[in-house]
């Protein structure tokens, strides 16, 4: 059986990072671990989501890596949150200063809402049907 335990994020910076993943969004943190180079080991992934897929927040390392920063999906919708309460999540999302773009919408397939991370990355929020 394969699965994918980890998607790189380029971050600015590991601390504010941690802290939007966590606080904004009810992430938890399940490594922060130096590296003892500067860099670090920080993975975060959705409280409760056990051992699912997660987040490996990676700092931009040089220019290229700083360019791509809030940019790594071209502009599209590149992650996908699932939730069990959409009302209750995108309550809370939104007062912990979550900027979405659009209102909730009710779809064929769920409720949806498009956010942005503190970097600008494109995020669903979805409770699927």
């Amino acid at each position: 059986m394969s699965f994918i335990a980890l998607v790189t994020l380029v971050v600015r910076d590991y601390d504010e990072a941690i802290a939007f993943y966590t606080d904004a969004l009810g992430f938890e943190l399940v490594e922060d671990t130096d590296r003892g180079d500067g860099s670090r080991w920080v993975v975060v992934r959705p409280a409760g989501s056990g051992h699912g897929s997660a987040l490996l927040l990676a700092r931009a390392g040089d220019e290229e890596q700083r360019a791509s920063v809030g940019a790594q999906t071209g502009g599209r919708v590149g992650f996908f949150l699932h939730t069990e309460d959409f009302a209750g999540d995108h309550a809370r999302m939104t007062a912990a200063g979550v900027r979405f773009l659009e209102e909730p919408r009710h779809e064929v397939y769920g409720s949806v809402a498009v956010f942005e991370d503190l970097y600008g990355n494109r995020w669903d929020l979805l409770q699927p049907k």
